[in-house]
């Protein structure tokens, strides 16, 4: 069997190792990561032309399946993906790692509705952990961001008043909790990334009485979906 697997998801690298060496899988991640994780097996980097040129791919590398097990915010290559299974008759399996419950959170729908809540509220000292493509929407703020990220993001997209943290977790909630408190933080701004590699800092927030705005995930294709890597592996394992 002949998998394509989207995705530089911890989840994608888990489902590459339980399925590795029984099924030939290519794990495709963006490149938007200088440095990626990488999972075992084949892998390919770079975007493939849209919807037609991932129809292109997985036709002449006679894919059986597609799992997408893209970030939760990927949904330009989750529909494109949806897409092509569609016009190929492809099977089409979307792993998705569960939201974070948002209850106690301010939620808005983009990046720029949470810089609005950011100035209408009057935050002084934010945690902007939106990742490098989300500084732009807050770069007119007149707070001060500390802004974590894989990669730096570019200087004119940043706010006036920032320190940027180079950092991949996941993260502990000792440590998390700490960050919050050595840098004075009054609201953390996230997206709805779900997972547990992460999920520590909106515990210490919520714990330590800090404001939370969430950006809510987008709307994703309606195909069949799991929330966990085993039910991805009995999925694979079935056909």
């Amino acid at each position: 069997m002949h998998i394509l697997l989207l995705g530089g998801t911890a989840e994608a690298r888990a489902l590459a190792a339980r399925l590795h060496p029984d099924v030939e899988v290519i794990s495709s991640l963006a490149g938007r990561v200088p440095d990626p994780a990488l999972p075992v097996g084949e892998v390919r980097i770079g975007g493939f032309g849209g919807v037609d040129g991932l129809i292109g791919w997985l036709g002449q590398h006679r894919v059986d399946a597609v799992v997408d097990a893209t970030h939760p915010f990927a949904a330009g290559i989750s529909a494109n993906a949806a897409a092509a299974c569609a016009t190929l008759e492809l099977p089409l399996l979307r792993l998705a790692r569960p939201a974070w419950d948002p209850a106690g959170a301010i939620t808005v729908g983009s990046n720029a509705e949470a810089a609005a809540v950011v100035d209408k509220n009057g935050y002084r000292r934010v945690f902007l952990t939106t990742g490098r493509s989300g500084t732009q929407a807050f770069a007119g703020s007149p707070a001060w961001f500390l802004i974590r990220a894989v990669t730096p993001p570019e200087p004119d997209t940043l706010p006036e008043r920032n320190e940027v943290l180079l950092s991949r977790g996941p993260y502990t909630y000792d440590g998390e909790r700490a960050l919050l408190r050595e840098h004075r933080i009054d609201a953390l701004v996230t997206k709805n990334s779900g997972g547990s590699m992460t999920r520590a800092k909106i515990d210490a927030a919520t714990d330590m009485g800090i404001d939370i705005v969430m950006i809510a995930r987008p709307s994703a294709p309606d195909v069949p979906s799991v929330g966990t890597v085993d039910d991805a592996v009995a999925w694979v394992r079935s056909r």
